[in-house]
């Protein structure tokens, strides 16, 4: 997607931008605009996410210091581990 460009990024929101996309869609229903909608096929290309479980009492200080850097815990915890795998790489 190109937000330089004077064309419009959709055919039915005329939007220029993902924020005008979205911005049509939070005003506006599907049900009004489904005849101009067309099938189509994609491939969703997502990576899978591994998960790692913790003891509850581990959890909970990891909630308070996340809260304390205004940070999900699972944000938190990605950053300590990725610190750590650099320091010991």
């Amino acid at each position: 997607m190109n937000e330089n460009s004077q064309e419009p990024l959709t055919s039915i929101s005329k939007a220029r931008t993902i924020e005008e996309i979205a911005d049509f869609w939070d005003t506006h229903s599907l049900a009004d605009y489904w005849d101009q909608t067309h099938e189509v096929e994609f491939e969703v290309r997502a990576q899978r996410r591994r998960r790692v479980t913790l003891d509850p009492e581990v959890f909970q200080k990891v909630e308070v210091q996340a809260r304390r850097r205004g940070l999900l815990p699972e944000t938190l915890v990605n950053l300590w581990v990725v610190e750590r795998l650099q320091a010991t790489a």
